[in-house]
């Protein structure tokens, strides 16, 4: 049995990864490495192109740190990946990119019944076992063909924030420490600006000149998730103190208090030569990036390696597309994984690719399918994606889409419950799964 597999991302590298270990002889087809999407550059597989973050490790305090663990009970081939190859980043798990998508690279490569297709998948063919993992930047031809075949698709707008080299920080004007964490120690390089500083950097971000965009890009929708530094400046003076600028529990050892407002600065290797600035997606052009950024006291000397860029996102309408395990409800034998079903995030994107294999799996098989239920992140995610929905957007892991606990006032023991009630269905569902 031959099953296809459209993208070489992160959802599509976990399903070519667990069906391949099945024993299915896999055709992996990417543009990569010949030609590239604009937000890629890399020539191997499961490349990050956002941030090199897969969120909290919080397993009983964080949705997305609970997704984390579900798919790791599981056999989740990305994330034991993300684990070998990870650099301090606080409670986050953070990974080193370019040797998180050799290794994917590696790992997939080491089975002989995979076979790597470079080439652009203009059709699918429904009568084949397939899963369309093309990401949010799916090529032109096959965007085409799956609006024809499905529905009209929807997008948003997706910004990458910029990195800057770490021996271009000034430290003198910034201190290391996790938020409400002891100085000197943490995985964070605060920035920290006066008032006056903050006054001058917020009129300069919400002037400056912002990156022309293609005719096809003008009627801009933003996912709140993804949401340029200078569009969410424009909702008030204060929101950005509220946001990516938050001083609350980093206290300036130089004053004993909490700045006005404060950058935030995270490796994004492990040797610590790039920094990331953590949640300033931005489109504004690149010399307005390095004057306007640079205006923080830490960065005045700042060498900015990548600079901030945006660009458009698609997705399908999966309420009239899509069953909850991500599977195309006209062609069984078609599933769709990553972000163009309406998941948002690394990590979703990574379930949705693992939840589309062991269903193909088991269909396959003629087994009876597993019901991940809203008990489980993963098959809460699967759940929104498939159920009718007047203002359908992209879903991040979150404890508003698992199915509700018995009463209680406590915020802290509802999410310790939510997590013990998921573990114990993943727990099941493994075990069923690792029958055949």
């Amino acid at each position: 049995m031959v099953i296809n597999i459209i993208g070489g991302g992160l959802a599509g590298s976990e399903a070519c990864y667990y069906l391949a270990k099945k024993g299915y002889e896999v055709r992996l087809y990417d543009i990569k490495p010949d030609n590239f999407t604009p937000a890629h550059c890399n020539k191997n597989y499961g490349e990050l192109v956002c941030s090199n973050s897969l969120k909290s490790s919080d397993v009983y305090g964080n949705a997305c740190g609970l997704l984390k663990e579900e798919l790791l009970q599981l056999g989740s081939f990305v994330l034991r990946v993300a684990l070998e190859t990870k650099v301090p980043a606080g409670n986050a798990l953070a990974v080193d990119r370019e040797l998180f998508a050799e290794k994917i690279t590696q790992g997939l490569k080491s089975f002989d019944n995979v076979q790597f297709i470079c080439r652009e998948i203009s059709r699918i063919d429904f009568s084949e076992p397939t899963i369309i993992a093309t990401g949010p930047l799916t090529t032109p031809a096959l965007s085409e063909f799956i609006r024809e075949n499905f529905s009209d698709g929807l997008y948003f707008y997706d910004a990458e924030a910029p990195i800057v080299s770490g021996d271009s920080i000034d430290f003198s004007e910034a201190f290391i420490c996790d938020r409400y964490g002891e100085a000197g120690s943490g995985d964070y390089v605060n920035c920290p600006i006066d008032k006056e500083g903050y006054k001058a950097f917020y009129e300069a971000l919400t002037t400056a000149k912002r990156a022309e965009k293609h005719e096809f890009e003008k009627d801009v929708k933003v996912f709140e998730g993804c949401m340029p530094v200078e569009i969410m400046a424009e909702r008030g003076f204060d929101t950005l103190r509220f946001g990516p600028l938050k001083p609350a529990g980093l206290t300036d050892p130089r004053t004993g208090r909490w700045p006005f407002a404060c950058m935030q600065l995270r490796k994004e290797n492990e040797s610590g030569t790039m920094y990331n600035i953590v949640g300033f997606q931005t489109n504004l052009t690149w010399g307005e990036q390095k004057r306007v950024f640079s205006m923080f006291p830490a960065l005045k000397n700042a060498e900015f390696l990548r600079y901030g860029v945006m660009h458009r996102n698609t997705y399908i309408y999966g309420p009239a597309v899509l069953d909850k395990d991500f599977s195309v409800k006209a062609h069984p034998l078609c599933y769709f994984a990553g972000q163009i079903t309406g998941v948002e995030g690394y990590v979703e994107s990574i379930g949705s690719g693992l939840v589309a294999a062991i269903s193909l799996d088991r269909k396959l098989k003629n087994l009876p399918p597993v019901e991940f239920t809203d008990a489980t992140v993963i098959g809460a995610l699967g759940e929104y994606c498939s159920r009718e929905n007047s203002d359908f957007q992209p879903m991040n892991a979150n404890y508003g889409i698992l199915r509700p606990v018995a009463e209680t006032r406590d915020k802290k023991l509802k999410k310790k419950l939510m997590g013990e009630r998921s573990l114990a269905k993943i727990k099941e569902i493994t075990e069923i799964i690792n029958e055949y």
